[in-house]
């Protein structure tokens, strides 16, 4: 089966150009994520306040998919009402359901079951922290928590939401703890868990690329060291532009060692492609990374997804975690 590479250059739109606060760059803000999101995925967020789940929906948003912050749980059957009216719609839908809606678990217990008997299945995503990262985020951005009584501390509200949304995280398919994370490195964690199309037999190969500045991505399996080649940022007329842009990827595909180094990944991971996926592993994350993550690491991972398109039983994503930065 001939490898699965695509632009979803719809998902471009939106929230991530316009923090870019660049207009005629909306079509390329997120082409690169190159998600072939599954047909179909109904996507719920919960967990903790102030875990993320904001920027969490954004993510999804960003992708193209139907999403709506702090549905009422009361509601999530209306809403499974209206998708199959507009199944085109709400093919691909992320929904934020937490504690300020009341605990969620059994509403997303009944839309499992109804989805399950319409042939489809619920993902269950629940974001948490340490009580630090909390209080931490709750006094940086002035919030109040939604459980905080006019007597109560930050603390003690957190504790009594972890208590009662204990059945809803039991309920999840993952539980991403978000300390430390800064909001590159939880999109990078999500995109660990969206499903893809792939035929069964494939090797999802996910390409990443990270600026070190940011730190390493925390799932990656190979990680290459792509700061050898000479860095555009030092252009003036370069240092504006990303890898995905024409100039860029001129200058660093033009230098020599470039395409010598895309040569022997390409090979090294044709030979090690077939044998991951006879071992049984499934997905095959690999990181490029460069200083800020913004030049040589993007170019280099688009050249080198063209390349992998051509390998056989593969299915290739790009992600580039910095791009909006």
């Amino acid at each position: 089966m001939t490898a699965i590479y695509t632009r979803d250059r719809s998902s471009t739109e939106g929230t991530v150009a316009q923090a870019r606060g660049a207009a005629t760059q909306q079509d390329d803000a997120y082409r690169s994520a190159t998600l072939e999101a599954a047909d179909e995925h109904f996507v719920v967020i919960s967990g903790l306040s102030g875990a993320g789940k904001s920027q969490a929906s954004k993510l999804f948003e960003d992708l193209g998919y139907a999403c709506i912050d702090n549905l009422p749980p009361a509601l999530l059957d209306d809403f499974l009402a209206l998708r199959r009216s507009d199944p085109d719609r709400y093919r691909r839908t992320a929904l934020v359901l937490d504690i300020r809606g009341g605990d969620p678990a059994s509403a997303i217990q009944r839309a499992a079951a109804s989805l399950a008997d319409d042939g489809a299945r619920l993902q269950l995503i629940y974001l948490e922290a340490s009580d630090a990262s909390l209080i931490s985020r709750f006094s940086e951005t002035r919030h109040r928590h939604p459980l905080q009584a006019s007597r109560s501390s930050v603390q003690a509200s957190i504790a009594e939401e972890r208590g009662r949304l204990a059945r809803t995280r039991d309920l999840a398919d993952h539980v991403i703890d978000t300390s430390g994370l800064s909001i590159g490195q939880l999109k990078d964690r999500l995109f660990e868990v969206i499903p893809r199309q792939s035929a069964s037999d494939d090797l999802r190969i996910d390409i990443v690329t990270f600026g070190f500045k940011y730190g390493i991505p925390l799932e990656a399996d190979v990680v290459f060291d792509v700061r050898f080649l000479t860095n555009p940022y030092w252009n003036p007329e370069l240092k504006p532009l990303s890898g995905l842009d024409e100039p860029v990827r001129d200058f660093v595909l033009g230098q020599p060692a470039a395409n010598r180094f895309l040569d022997l990944v390409a090979e090294l991971l044709e030979l090690t492609a077939p044998a991951y996926r006879a071992e049984g592993k499934e997905q095959l994350r690999v990181a490029l990374g460069c200083t800020g993550g913004y030049h040589r690491s993007i170019a280099l991972a688009e050249a080198l997804a063209e390349r992998l398109s051509k390998v056989p039983n593969a299915s290739v994503a790009v992600f580039h975690r910095e791009l909006e930065r």
